[in-house]
């Protein structure tokens, strides 16, 4: 076997060797379908891959002679690749991705053709912009949106259906320049805190010239029978069961988290973990999830605009492989109540332009005064933009997950660990040093090695935990993209970067040293910010009291979190740092109400079409069934004591669901009553407990109904055949 590549020889009955294919390896394969570095260094003359590499590490605007070169090098690899098309892939408001096909084709005077693409081709397109929600920035008739290559993104090769497409990822603005997509906010924020991130590092005498914010997603979600799936309208048209009683085993026994992969989904996994390594997304782990037929794929840390992209093709790349394997992908954060729910834990950091982490902590994070000024700045920015950080993860989804036992409460506190958190009350006092240690762990077996011990345990309940090297923003759910969590969290710490920058230039301007200014600029910091740090059980009762007396926001639904996008400090910070407009943050508020308000509008009325067309007839068919059996009994001359008592309680139990049901579709007739917030509020107040209420109902009687009868496939069925 050689480095690389797997080969097998065989010989026929005659004697002859035939030699089959070599299968690539992983790493062979990783980016095949990316056009790399390496591949543009070959292709393009050396000083426009200068100038192209300028533009990706520096930020330095092309120009249209680059643009044009790298356009023709970027045709030819495509089409020697099989590419007929190309589409500008963006990240419209919708919260999934979009793209317009267009063919390198272009006919020639003799009637042939000749493929095409040129450098304006490549930096601008323009789609329609008229149909995407734009928060009311823009009319219905005013159409005119453009697309911008985002060099810092690498193109890919999307082969799919036989066809071959050259995928350009881009920002989406309107005409009048103002952002209609999650990239672009993005991608200034990311400018934004590099420029407080460098003023700090330069006080330290760092020569980094840029800081990268990183990232990287785990993703939860669950797989079912495509059959099954397709028997469910809500999961069709929801994405999450509307109705479904307790299966008698669900994760109770805690059998499920990391058992063994079932053989379905190892093959499901191993194709789109194939796939992802071409289009050069570095996932690396793979496992069983804690409830039942729920699992989850995790990437390796990278530029937090790429991992962006790369977690959106994640996600379109699993939800097109499942049906080859007969499977369903779920990924709406609750589909099924009773277990746990998918978040997408966001584990974040940032990196300077030398490759280090300025997070991370070093051997010795008692004397590592940068890394504490760093994390001090994160202290401080989750404390004080605590309601912008709960809106960026607000969706009607998250709202079934936030506060159950799997995923954090909604109210957003640090964990920090024992020995950082020492080391933080330590400062406050003005001592410079902490007592604790990470040490060394004895498993008390002597064939196992002794192993070294992390500073701290680490906090699954926490929405936001300091995990070594990084924070992990736990709360982001599964079915968003991780855009707005990532603005958010920039945002905020742009903002207590620069309040710790200016800080320390002014004292260090008046003659402190940087050692100096920092003690005494620490105390004071960790002081006015402490009441965000919480090590315990963020699930118990008493921390919900305990956060109200620190004055925590708490903040159990999307309708309570969204207002604080609008909040006059937000919009301040946003238009400040040159990440958003007052009218950009507004429109972003307006679609996320009116995602709210269609999601909860759609599933009642979901509710009530299952109700009427598939609940209610199975119900009046055991019914009859029931009466004619009772009645059968009786004319025999016997007494059906049970069967009476059945039929009596199957009859209440169906006209109660009849007036829950009517109810519901009352309560969702309040289109044209006033405004979206209103809407909101009605929809959270009187149609989600109507549609409680309702479940309440239909959950009881699918434990009555005969199996042959219930026209929908049951949890048991779907969490447990796999």
């Amino acid at each position: 076997m050689s480095s690389g590549v797997l080969s097998e020889t065989s010989r026929d009955t005659r004697g002859s060797s035939t030699t089959k294919d070599p299968v690539p390896s992983v790493a062979d394969a990783f980016g095949s379908l990316v056009f790399t570095d390496a591949e543009q260094e070959r292709r393009l003359p050396k000083t426009v891959h200068q100038a192209l590499r300028r533009t990706i590490t520096r930020g330095e605007p092309l120009d249209a002679s680059v643009a044009d070169a790298v356009a023709s090098a970027l045709k030819d690899w495509a089409v020697e690749h099989g590419a007929t098309h190309y589409t500008h892939w963006f990240q419209p408001l919708t919260g999934i991705t979009a793209e317009k096909h267009d063919s390198f084709l272009a006919p020639t005077s003799d009637g042939r053709a000749v493929a095409e693409f040129s450098g304006k081709e490549l930096v601008k397109g323009e789609p329609d912009a008229s149909s995407f929600p734009s928060g009311g920035m823009r009319s219905t008739f005013e159409a005119r949106g453009y697309t911008a290559w985002d060099p810092m993104s690498p193109p890919w090769l999307l082969k799919f259906g036989g066809a071959v497409t050259l995928v350009i990822p881009t920002a989406f603005v309107s005409w009048t320049g103002e952002a209609l997509d999650k990239k672009t906010p993005l991608l200034r924020s990311m400018e934004a805190i590099s420029t407080q991130a460098v003023r700090v590092l330069k006080l330290f005498g760092s020569h980094a010239e840029r800081v990268v914010t990183t990232c990287g997603p785990e993703q939860e979600y669950f797989l079912i029978d495509r059959e099954f799936y397709l028997s469910r309208p809500d999961l069709i048209n929801a994405g999450r069961t509307l109705f479904g009683a307790k299966p008698p085993k669900g994760q109770e026994l805690e059998d499920q988290y990391f058992g063994a992969i079932a053989e379905r989904a190892m093959a499901f996994m191993s194709d789109v973990e194939t796939e992802l390594y071409k289009i050069g997304v570095p996932v690396k782990t793979r496992h069983n999830e804690v409830a039942p037929s729920q699992y989850e794929i995790a990437p390796i840390f990278e530029n937090a605009n790429v991992a962006t992209d790369h977690q959106m093709m994640t996600m379109e790349t699993m939800r097109r492989f499942a049906p080859k394997h007969g499977l369903a992908c779920l990924l709406h954060e609750k589909p099924f109540a009773g277990v746990n729910g998918s978040g997408k834990h966001l584990n974040w950091s940032m990196s300077d332009d030398r490759g280090h982490n300025l997070l991370s902590p070093g051997t010795n994070p008692h004397d590592n005064l940068q890394f504490l000024v760093f994390c001090t700045a994160v202290l401080r920015a989750v404390n004080k933009w605590q309601g912008l950080l709960r809106a960026s993860i607000a969706s009607a989804g998250n709202d079934h997950r936030l506060g159950a036992n799997e995923a954090p409460p909604a109210i957003i506190s640090i964990f920090l660990g024992d020995m950082l958190t020492d080391i933080f009350e330590q400062i406050e006092k003005g001592r410079a040093k902490s007592s604790k240690q990470g040490g060394v762990l004895d498993t008390g077996v002597l064939v196992l090695p002794k192993l070294p011990r992390d500073t701290g345990d680490r906090n699954r309940t926490s929405p936001f935990a300091f995990t070594g090297n990084k924070f992990e923003f736990r709360a982001v759910s599964s079915n968003q993209s991780i855009a707005y969590p990532n603005i958010a969290l920039n945002v905020a710490v742009t903002e207590s970067l620069d309040y710790m920058a200016t800080q320390l230039e002014k004292a260090t301007a008046a003659g402190k040293s940087i050692e100096a200014a920092v003690a005494d600029l620490l105390p004071k910091v960790i002081k006015e910010n402490k009441r965000i740090i919480f090590n315990g059980n963020n699930y118990a009762k008493e921390w919900e009291k305990e956060a109200v007396k620190r004055g925590l926001l708490n903040q159990k639904n999307t309708v309570e979190a969204l207002p604080n996008l609008i909040a006059k400090d937000v919009i301040g910070i946003f238009e400040k740092y040159k990440v958003l407009n007052e009218r950009e943050v507004h429109a972003r508020y307006e679609v996320m109400v009116e995602t709210y308000n269609k999601t909860v509008n759609v599933e009642g009325q979901l509710m009530v079409l299952m109700a009427n067309r598939y609940i209610l007839p199975a119900t009046f068919e055991y019914q009859k069934q029931l009466a004619q059996a009772v009645s059968a009994v009786k004319a025999a001359g016997g007494r059906s004591v049970e069967g009476r008592k059945t039929l009596d309680r199957l009859t209440k139990l169906a006209d109660q669901f009849k007036g829950r049901t009517d109810k519901l579709e009352k309560a969702l007739g309040h289109e044209g009553h006033g405004s979206a917030e209103q809407h909101a509020k009605h929809f959270r107040d009187v149609v989600v407990p109507a549609m409680s209420a309702l479940r309440e109902i239909g959950d009881e009687l699918e434990a009555i109904v005969p199996h042959n009868i219930w026209p929908l496939a049951t949890y048991r069925e779907m969490l447990f055949i796999k």
